[in-house]
């Protein structure tokens, strides 16, 4: 098992968090939640070990577009790197939709 750790430079505070993916069967879990600091804290544990440059290339893409601050959690079972970008991708959605759920029920319905 290798544990990894990036770290990248963010512009925008995040407030919510998300959850996507599965452990097992060749796939992943992301685990997105919002980091005090304006930085985005990635921690990988993989099953696979000696991929760190194909971990890093990857990151490095998705932060050219992701500018948030968070920490992600990436715990993972052999994803290919196609599988990686889909679930940070959907991470990023799902953070975005409960923000803008959280936006839309501040001192509604009660």
């Amino acid at each position: 098992m290798e544990h990894l750790t990036f770290d990248y430079s963010a512009q925008r505070a995040v407030n919510a968090r998300a959850h996507v993916g599965v452990v097992g069967s060749g796939d992943l879990e992301v685990l997105l939640t919002p980091n005090d600091k304006m930085t985005a804290h990635v921690i990988v544990h993989t099953s696979v070990d000696g991929y760190g440059h194909i971990w890093k290339s990857v990151l490095d893409r998705f932060f050219t577009r992701y500018d948030g601050a968070v920490q992600i959690e990436i715990n993972d079972f052999g994803a290919t790197p196609g599988v990686v970008a889909l679930r940070l991708a959907e991470a990023v959605e799902a953070q975005q939709a409960a923000q803008a759920d959280g936006a839309t029920n501040k001192g509604g319905d009660q």
